[in-house]
């Protein structure tokens, strides 16, 4: 018989975040796998592999599980369980793969698959950084930059594309970004997108120990942790590339506020939860000359649940609803 646990996964472009909890929400075990940089296929193995050990460090099999959320990026369909459009994971793909019938086979159990940064923002609404509010936009800056919204209550999906905050254009015919656009703000803060920079710098010429340090950790990309190293060493390339960063974020999240007005903002994702509240207080800043009702900015919080507010918030989505 099933037990009272639900698995969680978050899909990154970099790392699976796997996690088991109960029906509080409340994690039970946890583990984290490199993202493979395959195919789907690949990719889908590699989540249950990271689930089997959450589960073991639960004291549970994954076969034991009432049910497993997956939050993944891209083009997210919960009725079919499809996903498509990823460009940060693995090689990416485009047609939709059903992610959740491949999982479902393998964990022989239910798979409810949402987007990665909706249901981490979901978490943290429920338990963490947005407890005290109605409405939220939460923004998730890592690989990529994400973004959920629970407006009054509610977490609000649109017709399924809602809360896409790192595609908002704060330069039109600017960088180019992983979705193939132009000017998003994810040009100029997405993780993926500040690597491709910081090695066209290297290769003009410009004095950076990024990569160094990315080759002396044995990393292939240019993790959260190596970005936080460079700040801190106050690395001018880096400098260079991350205030900028939050120069775009405070053009983009302003826009986003002046639309939605909502009670606060909380910031996640790897990037923004390694460098912090400062950076949050900086993004706040960022965006004060571009609010249309200054006296009501809504504050800049740190998500409260770290690295694992994502897998959590997915476990949350299996789990049947709170009567």
């Amino acid at each position: 018989m099933k037990g009272s646990a639900w698995g969680g996964v978050d899909l990154g472009g970099t790392k699976i975040e796997a996690v088991v909890v109960d029906a509080e929400g409340r994690p039970l075990g946890n583990a984290r796998h490199p993202t493979p940089a395959g195919g789907p296929k690949e990719v889908v193995r590699a989540i249950y592999e990271a689930l089997e050990d959450a589960s073991r460090s639960a004291g549970l099999a994954p076969r034991r599980l009432a049910g497993v959320g997956v939050g993944a990026p891209g083009s997210v369909d919960s009725n079919t369980g499809t996903l498509a459009r990823v460009s940060n994971v693995g090689k990416g793909w485009t047609e939709p793969y059903p992610l959740a019938g491949a999982l479902a086979d393998l964990v022989h159990g239910p798979v409810v698959l949402g987007n990665d940064v909706q249901v981490a923002v979901t978490a943290e609404y429920r338990l963490g950084a947005g407890m005290p509010y109605r409405s939220v936009l939460g923004v998730w800056w890592g690989t990529g930059v994400g973004g959920g919204l629970v407006l009054d209550g509610i977490p609000w999906r649109g017709r399924g594309a809602a809360g896409e905050v790192g595609h908002v254009v704060v330069k039109p015919g600017g960088s180019r970004c992983g979705c193939g656009r132009r000017g998003c703000m994810e040009a100029y803060a997405g993780r993926g997108c500040l690597e491709l920079k910081a090695r066209k710098a290297v290769k003009r010429g410009e004095k950076t120990m990024l990569l160094e340090w990315m080759k002396k950790k044995g990393r292939t990309r240019l993790t959260s942790s190596i970005w936080k190293k460079a700040l801190d060493e106050q690395d001018a390339v880096a400098t260079r590339l991350i205030d900028k960063a939050v120069l775009m974020m405070g053009v983009g999240l302003s826009s986003a506020i002046n639309l939605l007005d909502v009670d606060a903002i909380i910031l996640g994702g790897g990037l923004g939860t390694r460098l912090g509240v400062e950076y949050a207080e900086r993004i706040h800043e960022a965006m004060r000359p571009h609010i249309f009702v200054p006296e009501r900015q809504p504050p800049v919080v740190l998500a409260q649940l770290g690295e694992l507010s994502g897998a959590i918030g997915a476990a949350l989505l299996a789990e049947p609803p709170l009567h």
